[in-house]
């Protein structure tokens, strides 16, 4: 189904690699995702890779990661959402996407994840990132901004994480970074992949 929404995200990425949309989805599903996130008990703390290596280093990134099931009706509205997005992706911009994995991400005050890029250029495993956020009332006093570079390492971008706001981006083309939070911070991060799924 083509919703304006989808449509919007397609053509954006056509045209500049990423979009930036407030307001994007049902204030009741933010509501909701953020109380799930609230009562999240198993948050790890958030490991690095490259290649076949994965460890923890708190000096490149100090959140914690709870990967995300569809074990309620709130989780399974949101993965429904992404669905329907790789499955318009896929027919408008032909990129063989064949699954999306997401995690709850949870910086405490101080937390920060330094630049990087989601998928290493031709590793052909993360192809489009998505981050959404749940934050009521965030001001700009409050830091964890998301921070998003072009190619030549110059700043394109800096995002509030504000509830409902949904960032969309090439994986492969835009360095970025989570500036230290002052406080509490929860968002949803996901990557639609081309590669073949695990579990």
């Amino acid at each position: 189904m083509q919703t304006p929404l989808y449509i919007q995200i397609t053509e954006a990425l056509l045209k500049n690699g990423y979009i930036i949309l407030e307001d994007a989805l049902s204030q009741t599903l933010t509501n909701n995702l953020l109380t799930l996130a609230k009562q999240e008990k198993e948050y790890k703390n958030a490991a690095i890779s490259k290649s076949s290596a994965v460890h923890i280093n708190k000096n490149r990134r100090s959140d914690k990661t709870k990967w995300i099931d569809p074990t309620n009706a709130t989780l399974q509205e949101y993965l429904d959402t992404m669905e329907k997005l790789q499955i318009h992706l896929n027919h408008s911009l032909f990129l063989g996407l064949s699954y999306y994995e997401a995690h709850f991400a949870l910086y405490e005050q101080g937390d920060f994840y330094e630049k990087h890029l989601d998928s290493f250029i031709g590793a052909k495993n993360r192809v489009v990132t998505t981050v959404y956020y749940l934050n009521e009332a965030w001001e700009c006093q409050d830091g964890g901004e998301l921070v998003i570079y072009d190619k030549n390492e110059k700043e394109l971008q800096r995002v509030l994480p504000k509830a409902n706001t949904l960032v969309v981006f090439m994986s492969e083309e835009f360095p970025h970074e989570v500036l230290p939070a002052n406080k509490q911070r929860f968002s949803i991060a996901g990557w639609f992949r081309v590669d073949t799924k695990l579990f």
